[in-house]
């Protein structure tokens, strides 16, 4: 009989053809500890449920399970619901991962140090992109990071919690961008850096992701209500966009950063207009 794994590592996808086997592959090597792979399909409308299922039966502990396209939220509940570990681990499928990233984010919980961990230890898979070097200068991240400098030790996204504390929040609320962060606030404390986690995570890597990102992370609700939609409409707006965009270029060396910052500003703009023509942002 084989035994009940310690962790289950979750993976929702949608449209992933292309970089879900580089991640698996990485998961496929992890030393330390016993874990199982859940991939939650999203709907994709790609190759993805085809990579998959291609897959060699014996390779990783894999399961896959399909879903309506609700959001990466409502998938990781739906993993989290059918797994075996007492420890769940939240990836994406455009990341990959040294041989003892499972082993060093779970550690603190597995010694009950800790309920939940994340890693600062998250560096740009594809930093040779342009786009995606100009997508740090953006968020004003470290070089070859996914955080700024002096990120802080407590943030409230869990990369790795306890399958009971998950359940007492009663997982994620689905609702688009800032789900991630919905376990943080019902449970009342943030993950925890463990150390020496290293993992890699791709950037958008052209303008068409750069800008359907950019118009996925513009749906949600903004601070201040109304006020805060016009605020952000306005910094997105062509001349501000062009502005910044030519300081930016010039202040970091990048002069590709103008066109990015125009096309991310665009899908920003668009991004908000449909959101509040839905009339999602009036709630």
């Amino acid at each position: 009989m084989t035994p009940k794994p310690e962790i289950t590592v979750i993976i929702p996808t949608f449209n992933e053809a292309g970089s879900v086997l580089e991640c698996l592959n990485s998961l496929a090597v992890q030393k330390g500890v016993s874990f199982e792979v859940m991939v939650v399909d999203d709907g994709s409308t790609d190759q993805t449920l085809g990579v998959l299922k291609g897959l060699p039966a014996d390779g990783l502990r894999l399961r896959v399970l399909n879903s309506s396209h609700g959001g990466a939220g409502a998938a990781r509940n739906i993993g989290a619901k059918k797994s075996l570990g007492e420890i769940l681990v939240f990836v994406d499928a455009d990341m990959t991962f040294d041989a003892h990233f499972l082993e060093k984010l779970t550690g603190p919980i597995r010694k009950k140090i800790l309920k939940g961990t994340f890693s600062k230890d998250e560096h740009v898979a594809n930093w040779n992109n342009v786009w995606a070097r100009c997508w740090n200068i953006n968020e004003g991240w470290e070089t070859e990071r996914r955080h700024p400098k002096n990120y802080p030790d407590h943030q409230p996204v869990f990369r790795a919690i306890l399958k009971s504390e998950f359940n007492k929040a009663g997982g994620f609320s689905p609702g688009g961008y800032d789900d991630d962060w919905s376990l943080s606030k019902k449970l009342g404390y943030e993950a925890v850096a463990s150390p020496g986690a290293l993992f890699f995570h791709k950037n958008p890597s052209s303008l068409s992701e750069v800008f359907g990102h950019a118009r996925w992370v513009a749906k949600r609700k903004y601070k201040f209500g109304f006020v805060g939609f016009l605020f952000a409409l306005v910094r997105a707006s062509l001349p501000v966009s062009i502005l910044v965009g030519i300081y930016k270029s010039f202040a970091s060396g990048n002069f590709s950063f103008l066109i990015f910052k125009v096309v991310y500003d665009f899908g920003i703009f668009a991004g908000i207009l449909e959101f509040l023509l839905s009339g999602k942002g009036s709630k």
